[in-house]
């Protein structure tokens, strides 16, 4: 299942950073974060649990930007 989020994020090298940290969650197979965007499109494991992970790829981009926003 892929869906894709509103997402804000300051510059371009923290969307890689935060593509990067996105694609290390559990339960993600492969994300997308466009600065131009403004937009991180994931594609999820089979089966996982799109609210939990989507939780823990927050937690993970507030690593790299601590006001990052992911409307889901």
């Amino acid at each position: 299942m892929t869906k894709t989020y509103k997402i804000e994020v300051d510059c371009a090298n923290c969307a890689e950073k935060m593509q990067e940290a996105a694609n290390r969650t559990e339960g993600v197979a492969e994300a997308v974060v466009s600065f131009m965007t403004q937009k991180m499109k994931v594609d999820f494991v089979e089966g996982a649990d799109e609210k939990g992970v989507m939780k823990q790829v927050l937690k993970a981009c507030r690593k790299v930007e601590p006001d990052c926003d992911i409307a889901f």
